[in-house]
């Protein structure tokens, strides 16, 4: 009998393991890429979705889509590496998802993420299927990057444009006062 519980419990833990849990907002990678000091997560949209929930809590959730191809989201990336300096401590959670190319994640997103020495959460999103996910990120998203997502308890703001430090700033700080 004991060992019959037993491995119930276990099934039980094993099957609650192995799904998102996106009430906690928890993200499972369907892999880890390593690559000297980076170790980048890799996602289809399934499993990053659960990022774009409502925090729960005063967290302020910044998501950049971005690509080492892309020389806007290039030229902007230290805007959202001095908020993520400048805003943690205030609740701003930054995250960068990288859209690059799947078979340049070694040879070029990893490179570039040391070069640039980026110090954001970074993701790489693996999905070919832009036009299943790309309108559940925003209904106004047409695919271009850079783009921008903003969310608290209480909003999901979407921005299909690059962002001075100036202009991010202000719409953090706007929400900081709600």
């Amino acid at each position: 009998m004991r060992y019959f519980l037993l491995s119930i419990f276990l099934s039980l833990l094993i099957s609650g393991c192995s799904s998102v849990n996106t009430s906690a907002g928890i993200l499972i990678p369907n892999k880890i890429v390593k690559e000297g000091d980076v170790a980048l997560e890799v996602h289809d949209f399934e499993s990053l979705k659960p990022l774009f929930d409502n925090p729960e809590d005063k967290v302020i959730k910044v998501i950049n889509f971005w690509a080492t191809w892309c020389a806007p989201c290039v030229e902007e990336l230290p805007v959202f590496e001095k908020l993520n300096t400048n805003y943690k401590d205030n609740g701003v959670e930054v995250t960068l998802v990288s859209l690059d190319f799947p078979g340049q994640l070694v040879s070029r997103v990893i490179p570039f993420i040391q070069k640039q020495k980026l110090k954001s959460k970074i993701l790489f999103l693996d999905d070919p299927y832009g036009n299943k996910w790309i309108p559940q990120v925003s209904e106004d998203w047409s695919g271009a990057i850079p783009a921008t997502v903003i969310i608290t308890q209480d909003s999901y703001k979407f921005f299909e444009k690059s962002f001075s430090y100036r202009d991010l700033a202000l719409e953090i700080e706007e929400l900081l006062e709600e």
